[in-house]
C-alpha cells in the first residue's frame, strides 16, 4: 500500500551509517521528521546520542560499529535485522578525507581510505540483502563525492574511493535487483561540514577562494543533501535505479 505522500518514511526502518556528524547527521535529522525509524551508527557512541537528541519521532536505535573492521559488518547488519526487523534502507555516510599529494603515497594511507570509503560500503550491502523480505522493496544510497568525476590536485585516493562508490552503485544496483532492492548514490559538491573546515585549514585564503569560486551557487548545506539521499530512500524514487544523482549547486556546468 502506497503512503499518502511518496515521501513519507513512516513505518519504514534505516540503517545510517557515519550519523556523528555532517551530513550523516542531519540526514539522520531528515529521515526521522519524514517518519523513519533510524538506526544510527558511528565510532563515536557520545556524537551519536547528541545526534539522538536532535531527531524527532522515537523507536531510534544507537548501535555505534567501526567501519574499518569489514569483516565484521555484515554479521553486525546481519544481528541488528534480527534484533529489530530487517531495515527497509540503508544509507552510507561513513568516510574519511585526508588531503595528500601523490608524492608522500603509500600502501597505508590507501588502504585506510578504500576500506572506510568504499569496502564498508559493499560489506553492508552483503548483510543488508540477507532475511528480507522481497515483496518489500529496499533501497541503498551510496554517499559519494563529485571529487569523483573531476580532478582534484591531492586529492586522487579520495577521488577515487569515490569514483569507486558510483561504480559499485551500478554493479550493486544490478546485483540486488533480484532481491528487490534499489541502489543509488549522490555525489555532492563542497558543503559547509566540519570535514570542508578541515579542508579549508589545510589550505590558504586564495585556494579555498578558488573552490568557492567553482560553486555557482555557494557551497551547500547538510539538509541539501539529505533531502536528496531521503528522495531516493522514499517510494517517490521506486523507479530510479543504479543512477548517480549530483547535489552540487552548478559546479559540474563550469
Amino acid at each position: 500500500m502506497m503512503p499518502s505522500h511518496p515521501m513519507d518514511l513512516s513505518g519504514k526502518l534505516v540503517l545510517l551509517s557515519g550519523a556523528s556528524a555532517g551530513i550523516g547527521r542531519e540526514t539522520a535529522i531528515q529521515l526521522s521528521r519524514l517518519g523513519a525509524r533510524v538506526i544510527i551508527s558511528g565510532r563515536n557512541e557520545q556524537a551519536l546520542e547528541q545526534t539522538l537528541t536532535m531527531m524527532s519521532g522515537s523507536g531510534h536505535i544507537v548501535s555505534p560499529f567501526d567501519m574499518a573492521n569489514i569483516d565484521g559488518i555484515a554479521d553486525w547488519v546481519v544481528s541488528l535485522n534480527k534484533a529489530h526487523g530487517p531495515a527497509d534502507g540503508y544509507v552510507h555516510c561513513a568516510g574519511v578525507q585526508v588531503n595528500r599529494s601523490i608524492r608522500l603515497f603509500d600502501a597505508a594511507f590507501f588502504d585506510e581510505t578504500m576500506r572506510i570509503n568504499l569496502a564498508s560500503a559493499l560489506a553492508v550491502a552483503k548483510g543488508f540483502r540477507q532475511r528480507r523480505n522481497r515483496e518489500r522493496q529496499g533501497a541503498i544510497v551510496l554517499v559519494s563525492s563529485i571529487a569523483g568525476l573531476i580532478g582534484q590536485s591531492a586529492n586522487v585516493v579520495y577521488g577515487a574511493s569515490k569514483a569507486g562508490l558510483m561504480s559499485a552503485t551500478r554493479g550493486l544496483a544490478m546485483e540486488l535487483l533480484r532481491d528487490n532492492i534499489r541502489v543509488n548514490c549522490v555525489a555532492p559538491a563542497l558543503v559547509n561540514t566540519e570535514m570542508a573546515q578541515k579542508t579549508r585549514d589545510s589550505m590558504t585564503e586564495a585556494q579555498f577562494q578558488a573552490i568557492l569560486d567553482q560553486h555557482p551557487m555557494g557551497i551547500g548545506e547538510p539538509v541539501d543533501v539529505a533531502n536528496a539521499i531521503a528522495f531516493l530512500l522514499s517510494d517517490a524514487a521506486r523507479w530510479i535505479n543504479a543512477v548517480t544523482l549530483p547535489v552540487e549547486g552548478g559546479y559540474l556546468a563550469n
